[in-house]
């Protein structure tokens, strides 16, 4: 499938583009199931958060309106959107009332082992820190470096997720994940304030176990909480909860917490 550039057919965008030269945009990863974006409303959202504190100039209805026509078109599959400051000329300023290029492209549906999700994964332990930036933190911006060189660190096919800390040693998220781990019945995820991506499925997942009047908590975490936790998986909005086996010398197992949360989630992504 073609992908799109303002909303019509293309191949390419201007050298001069913004995020090619800095990074200086959002994007969004979106599954698409029968034609229908899962989980819009909570992407949208991010991206409209993203925009505000990068003070990109976009218009929410139209973005919506050209994700569902292309999700139509696609039917089933992955859905990349990513917006950019657009063109510049040479230097870091902006032009303040410049709107956003929209980029949309599609790829055909993610596939990954079955016994990711029936028997976990492992985790290898990155070295790779993530550095502390609070006016980035939580947005998924178009400088992905430090993803780049993480995923980088393993090649072999046992692993299937990276962890990621800070530069303080605060256990963050996976690669391409978030992070949540199982304590005395506690659900705790890392606290995004410094660093790390805010994730769609990390909020859904956050509001289906408050429904469901589990206890959640958002704090820093450190690996000897890692360590000690009851159970442990990760969680994107493509292929929904992987539980984690180990990492390094660390190991769970795959609880009932787990389990309940994946089923959920599975039902949601139609998976």
């Amino acid at each position: 499938m073609h992908s799109w550039v303002d909303g019509q057919p293309a191949d390419s965008v201007p050298l001069k583009d913004r995020g090619l030269a800095y990074g200086d945009g959002l994007f969004e990863t979106i599954a698409v199931k029968a034609g229908q974006p899962v989980l819009l409303d909570r992407h949208l959202h991010r991206l409209d958060e993203g925009c505000r504190r990068l003070a990109l100039v976009a218009d929410p209805a139209l973005i919506r309106s050209e994700v569902l026509a292309y999700a139509a078109a696609l039917g089933d599959g992955v859905l990349k959107l990513m917006l950019t400051r657009g063109d510049s000329l040479r230097g870091y300023g902006i032009n303040p009332g410049a709107p956003v290029r929209r980029i949309l492209l599609g790829s055909p549906p993610a596939t990954y082992p079955p016994a990711y999700g029936t028997d976990g994964i492992r985790l290898f332990p990155c070295a790779t820190r993530l550095s502390e930036q609070p006016l980035l933190a939580g947005l998924k911006h178009l400088n992905r470096l430090e993803q780049v060189l993480a995923r980088a660190e393993w090649q072999d096919a046992e692993h299937a997720e990276g962890l990621m800390l800070d530069r303080s040693g605060r256990v963050i998220e996976g690669v391409f994940s978030n992070l949540f781990l199982v304590c005395n019945g506690l659900l705790l995820t890392a606290d995004l304030a410094r660093c790390g991506v805010a994730g769609v499925m990390r909020a859904e997942v956050l509001a289906q176990a408050q429904a469901l009047g589990i206890p959640v908590a958002v704090a820093d975490i450190s690996l000897e909480q890692l360590q000690q936790a009851d159970e442990v998986f990760v969680c994107n909005s493509v292929y929904g909860i992987w539980p984690v086996r180990d990492c390094a010398a660390m190991s769970w197992s795959v609880g009932p917490l787990t389990r309940k949360l994946q089923g959920i989630v599975r039902a949601l992504l139609d998976i």
